[in-house]
């Protein structure tokens, strides 16, 4: 039997050009965001613990400009929509697996035609002092990782002897869904992994060549 083709793609630094998290507290600058930025990148502390960390330095009171800086500064990878149009012509299951937080992945995602049932983030809760992420899709008990938004998680829902799993993506957030994937569609820090485990893996710049290596793919079969 075919296996169905389910895509799971990153958000920040993937679906967009640059890092949102990261490009809020470069601009905001609350003091100590760099150095959690980089205990997450050196595995010193979980995702979870960094990103709850540099939220919890931002007071509540800048909550629209917090929101809206985070949603004007994105700009969208070349090929998004075409990629989103060939999923949907291939009937490929497309999935958005995010460490990004909902107050500005759902308002970017909006301008595309994706069910809100297939984006998953990290939520964000307003009512106190300071920011507080919140966790509505943690790690199963196969995952000990404190990923935050775990994505393994999300693909073990996908059985692999039913479905061809292809991950996308550019990260720390990434590293151990890639390890589950068929495929993996890999920038930067995530190459890297990639070359390291000797996964499978295309590096890309935009969608169009993810859509032209699916091309290839499909002939091959």
């Amino acid at each position: 039997m075919k296996r169905s083709r389910v895509i799971y793609c990153d958000f920040d630094g993937t679906i967009t050009v640059n890092d949102n998290i990261v490009a809020i507290m470069k601009h905001f600058q609350p003091e100590g965001w760099d150095e959690l930025v980089e205990q997450v990148i050196s595995k010193t502390i979980s995702i979870r613990e960094g990103v709850g960390r540099m939220f919890a330095l931002l007071p509540t009171s800048r909550k629209q400009e917090v929101i809206d800086y985070s949603i004007n500064n994105v700009k969208i990878r070349d090929g998004f929509s075409e990629l989103l149009e060939y999923c949907k012509q291939q009937n490929i299951t497309f999935l958005v697996t995010s460490g990004g937080i909902d107050f500005f992945v759902y308002p970017v995602l909006s301008a595309f035609p994706i069910p809100t049932e297939n984006i998953y983030c990290n939520g964000s809760d307003f009512s106190g002092s300071h920011i507080e992420i919140v966790w509505p899709h943690a790690c199963d008990d196969q995952c000990h990782n404190q990923c935050g938004m775990c994505k393994t998680t999300i693909i073990r829902g996908y059985p692999s002897d039913r479905y061809e799993r292809i991950l996308i993506g550019d990260s720390v957030t990434d590293f151990e869904g890639a390890k589950l994937a068929d495929t993996v569609f890999a920038r930067s820090h995530l190459i890297d992994l990639c070359k390291d485990l000797g996964l499978n893996y295309y590096p890309f710049d935009n969608f169009h060549e993810v859509i032209e290596r699916l091309e290839e793919m499909n002939e091959h079969e």
